[in-house]
């Protein structure tokens, strides 16, 4: 009994320890996904109640994050040698990414994974950024409208020629548009997503808001 007991009790220490930040090896990934959220409908649902800098901004599509991928799964807040990144550096992100809070937690999370130091992880953030359009119509809208998510996927297809349906997913929260989220190769290649990474939104009435 006591031999079974410990048995199990390996096994339980053995699952945490693979969940368990810095589990994951820095720089250990298959490719990324790059998440644009449209930062009205987050500072609608969160960001007004969090008093958040970022709705106080006309932004549009701004950079979520650039997140390491497997083929399945993800691994995130990776142990790395790399410094953490400073209050510079991370300021200097405000300008896609909404907030310089935003870019410290997805260092964090996610760039300590990419196996690169700060600078280079956000100067790749930045290069990803800029080589997927970001379609100008959602900036002309004057009022809040309901629209099929998949209409927001068709803009982003339109705009990027180089983009196909299995390479990018449009997700939504409470009934708001919320990202659309873009597979890249680590040399920032549109690619097809892993299976587990394309969550299409199906909703035919969802919110899309202007920007302020």
């Amino acid at each position: 009994m006591r031999q079974r007991l410990g048995a199990g009790l390996l096994a339980a220490v053995l699952t945490m320890a693979a969940s368990a930040p810095g589990a994951d090896t820095a720089g250990e990934f298959d490719y990324y996904v790059m998440a644009l959220s449209w930062s009205p409908n987050w500072c609608a649902l969160e960001g007004d109640r969090r008093q958040s800098p970022q709705c106080e901004e006309d932004h549009g599509w701004i950079l979520h994050g650039l997140w390491p991928q497997y083929e399945t799964g993800w691994p995130d807040y990776c142990a790395s040698a790399e410094r953490a990144p400073s209050r510079k550096m991370t300021e200097g992100m405000a300008d896609i990414m909404g907030t310089s809070g935003l870019a410290w937690h997805q260092w964090k999370k996610h760039g300590t994974c990419s196996g690169l130091a700060a600078r280079d992880y956000f100067a790749l953030s930045r290069v990803a950024y800029d080589k997927v359009a970001r379609p100008a119509v959602f900036r002309k809208l004057d009022n809040a409208v309901r629209l099929p998510a998949s209409v927001v996927e068709e803009a982003f297809l339109k705009d990027n020629p180089g983009l196909s349906p299995d390479m990018l997913t449009v997700t939504c929260r409470d009934g708001y548009v919320q990202e659309v989220r873009v597979c890249l190769t680590r040399g920032l290649e549109p690619r097809a997503c892993g299976a587990d990474t394309r969550h299409d939104c199906t909703l035919d009435d969802a919110l899309f808001t202007p920007l302020r």
